[in-house]
């Protein structure tokens, strides 16, 4: 699951759409055992931004007999970041979530001040613009200057997501410049940008072929 949302938070996962639906149909199919707020939520919010139905019942174990979350996960910042971007994911009637975004936003305002990077960046800017509903190019941008911070990079994968990312960017430059009259001798040729481009994506298919197959 932890590779699926990195290559979906970094905007890499056009490369592995195959590999990503045979994943979450695997993990759809399996019931999870842990006893982590981050991976039900994780896994929670993955599968329905699939179109796969889970359930909010899948919540109720950190929930005390009354209905409301136990204190176990009051000191679990990343667990509640979780929960908090996954309870976006509700739709109309389902109370439950919309009591996990109520709760899970609180508790992370209360704390936030207090965390480490890059934990402390995404909180603050999750709970400006939760995670499903960031535009996804510019939440990549800000991701990959805080992946190389987590513990779990993978340093494959960074590359990658930088390589993609210079790539978009050089597009969309040389497009602007093909458009203006005034860089017209100063933009790259067709055939010179063609070759940049084929040179790319032959490292990006090299790279994502290691990283999926490690």
């Amino acid at each position: 699951m932890k590779l699926v949302d990195t290559l979906e938070h970094l905007s890499i996962d056009h490369h592995f759409e195959g590999h990503i639906a045979t994943a979450l149909s695997n993990i759809h199919g399996a019931e999870l055992d842990s006893s982590s707020l981050h991976d039900v939520a994780l896994r929670f919010r993955l599968l329905r931004q699939h179109g796969l139905w889970v359930s909010p019942d899948e919540f109720d174990k950190f929930k005390e007999a009354d209905g409301t979350f136990n204190d176990e996960i009051m000191s679990d910042p990343r667990g509640l970041l979780s929960l908090y971007n996954a309870s976006y994911l509700l739709i109309p009637g389902e109370v439950e979530l919309e009591s996990a975004m109520l709760f899970s936003r609180h508790r992370l305002q209360t704390m936030v001040n207090g965390l480490a990077s890059p934990l402390a960046e995404q909180v603050r800017r999750f709970l400006q613009i939760p995670l499903p509903r960031t535009l996804k190019r510019y939440e990549a941008l800000q991701y990959i200057a805080e992946y190389k911070m987590e513990q779990e990079c993978n340093p494959s994968i960074l590359e990658l997501a930088k390589w993609d990312y210079n790539l978009l960017q050089l597009a969309h430059q040389t497009e602007l410049k093909a458009f203006s009259r005034y860089a017209a001798f100063d933009i790259l040729t067709q055939s010179d940008f063609l070759g940049i481009q084929q040179f790319s994506h032959d490292a990006i298919r090299s790279i994502s072929h290691l990283i999926w197959n490690k």
